[in-house]
C-alpha cells in the first residue's frame, strides 16, 4: 500500500507537533524534581509537595508578561486617570464605611491611617472586585522553570506551598495575577509569610476570604517598612519660572528649607511648615506637570510595588478620600487620559460601530486596542493604540452611518 506525500506530511508534521509540546512538559517534570528536593530542605514535607503538586502543567502563557509592566509603560497620565477616578474614590467612602470597624482596629495596632489602607485596597484590587484568576502554583511552577527571573519565582513557588501546608487557605481558592500576587491587596507569597496577619481572630490569615485579615496585614506591612504615623506621604506644589529640575529625585532628600529657598510653595496655598523634615522632589512628568514633595511615607508606599507611578496613585486615592482635590497642575499633555467610566463609554461607541469588543467593562485589552487603531486610523490620528480624549471625543460627535 503506497502513502502519498501528503500524508507523509501531515505525520512528520504531527510528529514534530507532538515533540515540541513535549520538551516544555519533560523540562516542567525535571524542574519540579529539583524544587520537589528544594522545598523539603524549606520545611515542606515530601508528601504535601507530591499532593499539591500532582497533576501540575506549566503555562507558557504568563512568560508573554514577564517584561510588562504598566506602571512603567503606560504615560502617567493615563495610569492614574484609571486608578483614581471618582468611582474609585466614591467606592472607597463606601469601603471605609463598611469596614469602619476593622480598620479602626488595624490603624489603632499599627500606627496607619485608614485611607491609606483604603487606597491600597482600592488599586490593588479594585476592593476585591478583581482578584486575578490565575492558579498560583500553575503560574508560579512555569515561572520557576521557564524565562528569566527562575530564582525569584522558585522562591515564590516554595513559598506558596508553605502556605498551602499551613492551611491559611484552600488550593483551590488560591488565584491571583500571573506573578504570584493574590488576595485582597495582593500580597506575593513571600510577604503573606513575612507579613500577614490574623485580623479577624479566626486563626488563619485568609487574605482571600477575609477583608480583616487583608486591611491588618496591609497596615502591619506599612507599618514594618517605617510608617510615620501622623506625617504625610507629601504634597503638591507650585515651582517658580525656570526652575532647574537637575535636583529632583525622590531618593534625594532635602531640608524643607531649601525648597523653599528655591521658591517652592503648596498648590492648595497652605505654608511649607519650617522643619527640618527631609523630602524628595517627584516629578512624574518632568518640570511642567505636576510637582510633588515626597517624605518617608511615600517611600514606604513605594515598597509595596517599587514604581513610583503606583506609590503615587495609592498616596493620592488616599488624599481623595479623605476629601483632597484633584491636582492643580494639569498633566503635559493635550490628550489626557480616561478614567473607567469614560473607557466604557468608549467600548461601548466601539462596540457600536461593530468591533468585537466583548465585556464592555473598563478594561482596555487586545480587541478594545485593535478597534481604537482601526478608529485612530479612520479618522487620521496616531494609530497607537491608545485610548484618550480626543479619540472618545471624535466618536460622540461622529456616530455609526452617519
Amino acid at each position: 500500500m503506497k502513502c502519498t506525500c501528503l500524508t507523509v506530511s501531515l505525520a512528520l508534521m504531527t510528529s514534530a507537533i507532538a515533540a515540541q509540546e513535549a520538551v516544555p512538559n519533560e523540562r516542567f517534570a525535571s524542574c519540579m524534581k529539583t524544587l520537589r528536593s528544594a522545598a523539603t530542605s524549606k520545611g515542606v514535607p515530601a508528601a504535601s509537595f507530591d499532593r499539591l503538586t500532582n497533576g501540575l502543567t506549566p503555562d507558557l502563557s504568563v512568560l508573554e508578561f514577564l517584561d510588562y509592566q504598566p506602571e512603567f509603560q503606560t504615560p502617567i497620565w493615563d495610569y492614574l486617570a484609571s486608578l483614581v477616578d471618582d468611582e474609585r474614590v466614591a467606592d472607597g467612602l463606601e469601603m471605609r464605611a463598611k469596614w469602619a470597624d476593622a480598620l479602626a482596629v488595624a490603624s489603632a495596632r499599627y500606627q496607619v491611617d485608614p485611607a491609606t489602607i483604603i487606597a491600597v485596597w482600592g488599586v490593588e484590587s479594585n476592593y476585591g472586585r478583581n482578584f486575578g484568576k490565575r492558579p498560583l502554583l500553575t503560574s508560579l511552577g512555569t515561572l520557576s522553570c521557564f524565562g528569566r527571573r527562575q530564582a525569584y519565582f522558585s522562591g515564590e513557588f516554595l513559598s506558596t506551598l508553605k502556605i498551602l501546608d499551613a492551611g491559611d487557605i484552600a488550593p483551590e481558592n488560591l488565584v491571583g495575577s500571573w506573578a504570584g500576587a493574590f488576595g485582597h491587596t495582593q500580597f506575593m507569597p513571600s510577604t503573606f509569610l513575612r507579613l500577614a496577619v490574623d485580623g479577624d481572630g479566626d486563626g488563619k490569615r485568609d487574605l482571600m476570604g477575609s477583608v480583616p485579615d487583608a486591611l491588618a496585614s496591609t497596615a502591619n506591612f506599612l507599618h514594618q517598612g517605617g510608617w510615620r504615623e501622623g506625617q504625610p506621604w507629601g504634597y503638591e506644589v507650585v515651582l517658580p519660572a525656570g526652575f532647574d529640575a537637575s535636583v529632583s529625585g525622590r531618593r534625594d532628600k532635602r531640608p524643607l528649607s531649601y525648597w523653599t529657598g528655591r521658591g517652592l510653595r503648596r498648590a492648595d496655598g497652605q505654608p511649607i511648615a519650617a522643619s527640618d523634615a527631609a523630602a524628595g522632589l517627584l516629578l512624574p512628568a518632568g518640570p511642567k506637570g505636576p510637582a510633588f514633595l515626597v517624605f518617608r511615607n511615600f517611600d514606604v508606599i513605594y515598597g509595596y510595588n517599587a514604581a513610583e507611578s503606583y506609590a503615587l496613585a495609592i498616596a493620592h486615592l488616599a488624599d481623595r478620600i479623605k476629601g483632597g482635590k484633584p491636582f492643580a497642575t494639569p498633566w503635559p499633555t493635550d490628550d489626557a487620559g480616561l478614567s473607567r467610566l469614560e473607557r466604557r463609554e468608549l467600548q461601548t461607541l466601539l462596540a457600536a460601530r461593530g468591533y468585537p469588543i466583548g465585556e464592555i467593562d473598563g478594561m482596555i485589552g487586545a480587541k478594545s486596542r485593535e478597534a481604537i487603531k482601526a478608529e485612530q486610523q479612520r479618522l487620521r490620528m496616531a494609530a497607537d493604540g491608545r485610548p484618550g480624549q480626543k479619540l472618545l471625543t471624535s466618536l460622540r460627535s461622529d456616530p455609526p452611518g452617519k
